[in-house]
């Protein structure tokens, strides 16, 4: 497995025309089919191109990504940051354009995949980040707060307080 320093999940997923492996080694540098299927398994992708024949890496995914939904093709870009064992990931609101169900899993993978990887999230969605280590705030594309959420959260005059509050009140109690 390589390992790259940055890996980009952007919000609308860049795939290739070609085949799933080459999506998910675009460098062609020879990573295992056992570890492409691995990561398959783990975004629920498997099942998908274990059913197209002959070998499911060699299903050629169309210009864009034509032959997959929305959500898929963002599921191979996230196969493509595991398999290439990044140190920092970068996240450009990956999960603004698919369902709940989707998300979840996203988020999951995250959580317990990159770990140990520095995962830096720009988000609209407070969900996607309450669990984060700090999170930073911008207004005017100015930093106007840092901390860690539940910190944040015991500021009532803070911009992130009333933005979860305005987003779900639950949320305050929840995380303190």
């Amino acid at each position: 497995m390589r390992s790259e320093i940055i890996s980009i999940i952007p919000q609308e997923p860049v795939v290739f025309a070609g085949t799933v492996r080459e999506n998910l080694d675009p460098n062609h540098d020879g990573i295992d089919d056992e570890i492409l299927w691995k990561a398959l398994e783990e975004v629920n992708l498997k099942s998908r191109f274990d059913k197209t024949g002959d070998d499911g890496l060699n299903f050629y995914v169309g210009e864009d990504g034509s032959e997959l939904s929305h959500g898929e093709r963002q599921l191979l870009v996230i196969c493509r940051a595991l398999v290439r064992s990044c140190k920092v990931l970068l996240i450009d609101e990956a999960t603004s354009s698919v369902d709940g169900k989707t998300d979840a899993m996203i988020q999951k993978v995250i959580r317990e995949r990159f770990k140990d990887t520095t995962v830096l999230t720009i988000a609209h969605r407070l969900d996607t980040i309450m669990d984060s280590d700090r999170i930073i705030v911008m207004e005017e594309g100015k930093i106007v707060e840092f901390d860690t959420p539940n910190i944040l959260l015991e500021n009532e005059n803070g911009i992130f307080f009333e933005m979860v509050k305005k987003n779900d009140k639950s949320k305050i109690n929840t995380t303190l």
